[in-house]
């Protein structure tokens, strides 16, 4: 039975490696870790949620700091034994029980039976000056992430695509003082025009020109012609763009959609490439914390499966090996032990 992985080297073969130390990679881990597997998160220091406050929404922990909830979750894993290597994977190549991974542009490599790819996302944001300065503290997308902070503000929804009508409609639930800037967002039907009207939204059609920041508060959307309008939070809508580069790299095909890319895998969290399992942003671009970590148990728990049928089909292999001598010396010596003769 495989124990935990202690040895000082990076380049011993592990049973998993986990690609990402955030929420998904973390408790991909610990789920793997708890079956005895020998497990290595290599993680790059870079959780999207970072400049955010709190996460919400992890029952238990409402509004506990990201990086904290982080710091936890690697404490929990090196309790089990995973070992957690800060670094970034450059490459990878291999295939099932003979992967090999690539760390900071080949300074050492991980040789693994399965991998578990966790790395996140990366938000796209519209090319405006000043939302990424406020990105993630008045610059939001999701209501559930952050919709409470900013309840009844003057919020600013910028549009960018079909998407704006969903964002406007969820965000007039914690508002009322919202008003839509069509930016590069389609007009509305006439239908959306009523559905705007009704829900007492503004509609401002100059393309926004900047965002007016204080630090990382946004004071100010200005547009085409020079007018500003005074605001509190700002909402856009990010392009998801998943970490696809080492499941292509193993042979895989990043899924395009119309909200990104991602990788795609079945509930639980099997991709088309045997071996490779995908958990968090990184196959689900719109899951929150506490579900990108379930979707790591989910994941961790599969490759733990997956490795569990190959090391019983092996071992059915060796025992249908031709008999010997010497295996049946090595069989009694393990059932009997000191016992010999029924003494």
């Amino acid at each position: 039975m495989a124990s935990a992985y202690s040895t000082e080297s990076a380049d011993d073969a592990v049973d998993v490696v986990v690609v990402g130390g955030g929420a998904a990679g973390l408790a991909a881990a610990i789920a793997l870790a708890r079956s005895r597997r020998s497990v290595v998160v290599v993680d790059a220091g870079q959780p999207r949620n970072a400049p955010a406050d709190g996460a919400h929404n992890v029952l238990g922990h409402e509004g506990i700091p990201p990086l904290e909830l982080l710091a936890r979750g690697r404490a929990e894993a090196e309790a089990y034994g995973v070992r957690i290597l800060n670094g970034l994977v450059t490459g990878a190549s291999g295939a099932v029980d003979d992967f090999t991974l690539e760390l900071d542009g080949g300074a050492s490599h991980l040789k693994a039976r399965r991998v578990v790819l966790a790395t996140g996302l990366v938000d796209d944001l519209p090319d405006i000056p000043g939302v990424r300065e406020a990105w993630g503290r008045s610059v939001l997308h999701c209501p559930f992430c952050h919709g409470w902070e900013v309840r009844d503000q003057r919020i600013a929804v910028i549009g960018r695509n079909q998407n704006a009508m969903h964002q406007v409609l969820l965000f007039s639930q914690l508002s009322d003082d919202v008003t839509l800037f069509l930016h590069d967002a389609p007009e509305p039907s006439d239908e959306q025009w009523e559905q705007l009207a009704a829900l007492g939204v503004s509609v401002v059609t100059p393309r926004v020109r900047r965002l007016v920041v204080d630090g990382s508060q946004v004071r100010a959307v200005e547009v085409d012609g020079g007018r500003s309008f005074e605001v509190d939070a700002v909402v856009v809508a990010p392009r998801f763009v998943a970490r696809t580069e080492l499941y292509e790299a193993l042979g895989g095909e990043r899924t395009l959609t119309p909200f990104g890319e991602q990788i795609d895998g079945d509930a639980r969290g099997a991709t088309a490439v045997p071996g490779v399992f995908v958990a968090g942003n990184t196959g689900q671009p719109m899951a929150m914390v506490a579900a990108a970590a379930a979707s790591g148990v989910m994941a961790g728990a599969a490759a733990h499966g997956d490795l569990a049928a190959a090391d019983l089909a092996r071992a059915v292999e060796k025992r249908a090996q031709p008999f010997s001598a010497a295996m049946e010396a090595k069989a009694t010596e393990a059932v009997l032990g000191d016992r010999r003769h029924g003494i």
